[in-house]
């Protein structure tokens, strides 16, 4: 917080159904002697005409959503774990935390944030839509305040992105004070950090991260795909978790927020 005086798939192949087509050409009649039918040789019955081919169909690739299950959704998962997109394990069910890595490929494309994979989101995924890091060596964890991504980067390579949410910028009363709900740009570091509930003056937080005095990257019940918070970069609950258990950010890690 900043005090300031006075506030699919290759093709997200949607379970793409095999449309039989045939390449081959439709049959003919039979084929005519090459010389007159003898007199006494019974007349040939005329040829039955094949029944038209029918043109190949395309089934409608459906949109998927939370609470979409089945091969399709499985497909994506992959391909978002691919590109390098959290969405913890893959599991043919499109859940929140399915929901939050599409946020993240979605801001990444500049295409509206929705959480929903239809047909602008599948092209980002067939082009392999990638987020972009900044820093070059070592472990980084960049928070991108336009894109509202946070990422891990290793000597310039990004390992893992989530969607964030960051300062809304908007200003705040707090023990009659007014404040700015931003998050500072700048280089930091991971300074403490605690593996529980926090309940801090301005709600709740899970497991925190602290870089910045009272702001940190932590779990949050809620992590829409825009910049909602007092100034820390929330991710989910079970986004915090997987960074706890594999220790991706312990004290020390550099910030930077920009």
């Amino acid at each position: 917080m900043h005090r300031v005086p006075v506030f699919a798939l290759a093709a997200v192949t949607a379970l793409t159904l095999a449309t039989g087509c045939d390449s081959g050409q439709p049959e003919t009649g039979g084929t005519p002697s090459a010389g007159p039918a003898p007199s006494s040789a019974a007349p040939s019955s005329p040829a039955t005409p094949s029944a038209p081919t029918a043109p190949p169909s395309t089934a409608p690739v459906r949109k998927l959503r939370i609470g979409a299950k089945g091969a399709d959704v499985l497909a994506l998962q992959h391909r978002l774990t691919e590109l390098g997109y959290w969405n913890g394990t893959a599991d043919g069910r499109f859940g929140a935390t399915t929901q939050q890595a599409v946020y993240a490929l979605q801001k990444a494309a500049g295409l509206r944030r929705d959480g929903v994979v239809g047909p602008r989101t599948r092209q980002a995924l067939d082009r392999g839509v990638a987020a972009k890091a900044r820093s070059t060596s070592g472990r980084v964890v960049e928070i991108d305040l336009r894109r509202q991504l946070l990422m891990l980067v290793d000597d310039g390579r990004i390992t893992q992105v989530f969607n964030t949410s960051t300062g809304s910028n908007e200003y705040y009363q707090q023990k009659g004070e007014t404040f700015r709900a931003d998050t500072p740009r700048g280089k930091f570091r991971v300074s403490r950090q605690i593996d529980g509930w926090r309940n801090a003056p301005l709600g709740l937080l899970w497991r925190p991260k602290y870089f910045n005095g009272g702001i940190a990257v932590h779990g949050a019940t809620s992590v829409p795909p825009y910049a909602a918070s007092h100034g820390c970069a929330r991710v989910s609950i079970a986004a915090m978790n997987w960074l706890w258990k594999n220790d991706a950010l312990p004290l020390k890690t550099r910030v930077w927020v920009y």
